[in-house]
């Protein structure tokens, strides 16, 4: 059962790493993201934040399978 979780652990964390990025590609380039001189709108911001989260989850999950698997607890 352990290395079912695990392994779910793992497919979350890639899943999160493959897709937050191209999204943050996306709205990085929206015409939303920058006012008109050019600085960071609160779009931008709040996509960043999140998306900086969601990447900081997929680690912790990574990190926690690895652990799990490890120490076979």
């Amino acid at each position: 059962m352990i290395a079912l979780l695990s392994a779910l652990l793992l497919v979350n964390a890639a899943y999160n790493v493959v897709v937050w990025p191209r999204f943050y590609a996306r709205v990085s380039r929206d015409a939303r993201a920058r006012d008109e001189q050019g600085r960071p709108t609160r779009f931008l911001v709040v996509h960043a934040v999140l998306i900086g989260v969601a990447l900081l989850l997929a680690a912790v999950s990574a990190i926690v399978a690895i652990i799990a698997l490890t120490t076979g607890a």
